[in-house]
């Protein structure tokens, strides 16, 4: 003969109820922790690339004010004005240099490496030293339409765009003001 089967008793069943319960919620919030932290990394990668690379420098060009190894941050903005410290591209790498001058001014420098920019002097005490540097552009110099004139504050090994080589940047070569070192 067959037993009857016991009835599940009402703290069992709120046992196995809680269990449930609490097993649903721990999923639950680990879903949405999950996705929560994809989308915080998502949005900073985003950042990152799209508003404000974040670069390592290598070289020498800039020495003194940023040096080999730094970390830099850039902001894409197109507002570059003289002095502004940008980072753009040239032959598949990131070139760091100083704006001197943008479209429309002239650009003259002397054999001490004194520049002037419309016949002004450009008061430069970010340089540790002048230099006429690798120049082989004709002096002065016009600084064609949507161009920006670049130089490196370390003069003596410095390829800008007193070089054809590198010439003058075009606005759609910046990466960004570097903004944060």
């Amino acid at each position: 003969m067959r037993r009857p089967k016991e009835l599940p008793t009402t703290d069992s069943i709120k046992k196995e109820l809680d269990r449930y319960t609490y097993r649903r919620n721990f999923l639950r919030t680990l879903r949405n922790t999950a996705f929560t932290l994809v989308v915080v990394a998502a949005l900073a990668i985003l950042v990152a690339v799209l508003l404000m690379p974040i670069l390592r420098i290598y070289g020498s060009s800039m020495s003194g004010t940023v040096d080999n190894g730094d970390l830099v941050a850039s902001i894409k903005t197109s507002d570059m004005k003289t002095g502004d410290v940008i980072a753009f591209y040239y032959n598949n790498n990131i070139l760091v240099k100083r704006v001197i001058a943008v479209s429309g001014d002239f650009v003259d420098i002397d054999e001490e490496g004194n520049v002037y920019v419309n016949q002004t002097l450009l008061n430069e005490p970010y340089l540790s030293s002048k230099a006429f540097g690798e120049t082989n552009i004709e002096l002065p110099y016009q600084v064609p339409e949507d161009r920006i004139f670049v130089m490196g504050d370390n003069r003596e090994v410095s390829i800008d765009s007193r070089n054809t080589a590198v010439g003058c940047v075009a606005g759609e070569q910046v990466v960004g003001k570097i903004v944060f070192r």
